[in-house]
Parts: structure tokens; sequence; C-alpha cells
């Protein structure tokens, strides 16, 4: 039986399109491929969608009573996997291999704004002051604990290996160290990690188990004076704690890419805290041009996985959002 497959992406190229248009014509199974930008995508293109490749809202997806399989563009896929998402007999893949280099460029970039005062220095550039803001650490000899150690914070890991850093991973459970960890623990072991490190590097999905991991009681367990980040999500961090050790200097500085909500209201107190660097989910969002090139490479491998009957890449688990 035919199946239809819909590739919604706003930036397609031609080239992409007939990448795409090669893997369906060659495959074992007979697929019909359409191509449209997310947003001209409505609930009546979705009639007889059996498989999604890019990003389309929750409900317009639910619009199709034969959709089977979803690669969606982006890694995190809460709204699509939780009560109001998609049913269970829909499989769901997301973006894991293809936001790494963007993002932990991003978590390096914000690492040593924070540890070299960087953003202290361009709102004093800004006051036309000039004044040296104190001392510093070195990413050489510090110890950086990157909590959530899959494809993006293992590259980022590897980056702050290379530069000198001692690093401990932190994961839900054990496996295979990856390159540039040094160490690695299971959650469980949070406390004892976040008692060593200089620089805390938040990469964590959403969920309850992740949800105010990083809490008052948590932050203060960080040495005093070091540096959070955090690109995950932002209901890992109780953001009023946060504010609080920031204006206490218990933390040496912070740094997120993400906030609840989003986008942050003008008069959020989290835009007046204390040495806090924000971006607005601005570390990925394909931002990065090879961010798009990865996903359609990964994207266009699991249809012809799917389209020959093969086991997908990159399936999440509904239990873990993993």
């Amino acid at each position: 039986m035919e199946k239809h497959v819909l590739v919604a992406l706003s930036r397609l190229e031609a080239r992409h399109q007939d990448l795409y248009t090669s893997v369906a014509d060659g495959s074992s199974h007979s697929c019909r491929l359409t191509c449209k930008a997310t947003e001209d995508v409505t609930k009546e293109d979705m009639a007889d969608v059996n498989a999604l490749i890019g990003f389309v809202p929750v409900d317009v997806m639910k619009a199709s009573p034969v959709l089977e399989w979803v690669h969606l563009s982006w890694s995190g896929v809460d709204a699509f996997i939780g009560p109001e998402g998609l049913p269970e007999s829909v499989t769901v893949c997301n973006a894991r291999g293809a936001h790494g280099l963007a993002v932990s460029e991003h978590m390096l970039a914000l690492t040593m704004m924070l540890v070299r005062r960087l953003h202290q220095y361009r709102d004093n550039q800004l006051q036309c002051k000039w004044e040296q803001m104190g001392n510093t650490i070195s990413i050489e000899s510090a110890t950086v604990a990157v909590l959530g150690i899959g494809n993006i914070g293992g590259d980022y890991a590897r980056k702050v290996k290379a530069l000198g850093a001692h690093v401990l991973g932190v994961r839900r459970t054990n496996g295979e160290k990856p390159e540039g960890v040094d160490e690695q623990f299971t959650i469980d072991r949070l406390d004892e990690v976040l008692a060593r490190a200089d620089i805390v590097a938040m990469n964590l999905p959403g969920g309850e188990a992740t949800a105010n991991l990083m809490n008052e009681e948590t932050l203060r367990k960080m040495k005093k004076g070091a540096f959070l980040i955090n690109v995950g999500r932002g209901t890992s961090v109780d953001q009023d704690a946060l504010i609080k050790v920031l204006e206490e200097e218990h933390l040496g500085g912070a740094a997120i890419d993400v906030c609840v909500p989003e986008p942050l209201p003008a008069d959020h107190p989290l835009w007046k805290a204390k040495n806090l660097i924000i971006t607005p989910h601005a570390a990925s969002n394909y931002l990065l041009a090879e961010t798009f090139e990865r996903f359609v490479r990964i994207s266009a491998d699991n249809l012809k996985r799917y389209a020959n009957g093969e086991p997908l890449q990159n399936v999440v688990d509904r239990n873990t959002g993993y």
C-alpha cells in the first residue's frame, strides 16, 4: 500500500527535496512524497498523511487518522508525547545529532563570557566606563560538570576537555562513558558533583524528573563563586531561587538560554538579576545552517528505513522522553 510522506520544512531547497525524492523513489515500498513549508500545512493537508518529517503543531498532526511516524526537527518532544500529544500508535523520532554543534558552541561561548566577565565589560562599554571587574578563573584546570551527556552535552564535554578542564558527566543511568568525560555519575549523585564543580552546564530534557532540579537547596550545594549554565529546559531551574543566590553572590554568575515563560516578559525580574546572562533560546533554533543540513541527512536516512520497513533511528521512549 502506498504511503504518503509529508516533509514540512520551511527552509527546504530543491537539493534537499531531491534527496528526499531519491530516497522515496528508491524504496522497496511505494511512497508518495509531498513537500510544504511548515507554516503552509493545514489540517486538510494531513488527511491522508502516514508519515511527517519536520514540524507542524500537534493539533494539525492529529488531523491525520492514518499517521504512524513523525520525525520532528527538534530534540525536545515533550508536547508531542504528553497527555495532549500524539496517540501512542504514532512513532516519534527526534533530531538527536543535528543540534549538537550549534548548542555546544553556544554553551562554550556562555562559559567564556562568564569566567572572563565579558558581559560585565560589555555593560561597562555601553556606559563608557573603563574599569577592571575583578578576578577570573580559567577553563584549564577547572572542574566542569555536564548535566546531560547525550549528543549536545557530549559535544560540549569534548570542547571544554580540549581546553584543559576536568569533566564530570551526569546522566540518568550508567552507560558507556563518552569521549571527553573524565568521571561519570548517575543523577542520584548530583549533590556530590555540585560540590566539586566550578562550572555546572545543564542540557536536560523536560519532564517531571528534571523539573526544578536546580532549586534553592541544590543551588546552594554548588561551590561559592561557581557558574551555572542552562540550555536545556527552563523548567529545570527554579528561577526565583536562581535570582536569590545570584543577588547573594553565592554563585559567581549564571547564563540561561531557556526560561519560563518564553518569550520572557519585559517586567520579569530575571532581566535585572545580578550577573545573569540571558539569550533568547538562540543556542540552536536552526540559526546555524549546518544544523538544518544535519537534520535533512538524519531524517532522509530514517525515511529510507521507514520506506524499506527497517528499524528507525532516534525513536523517543514515551516513558522517559529520551
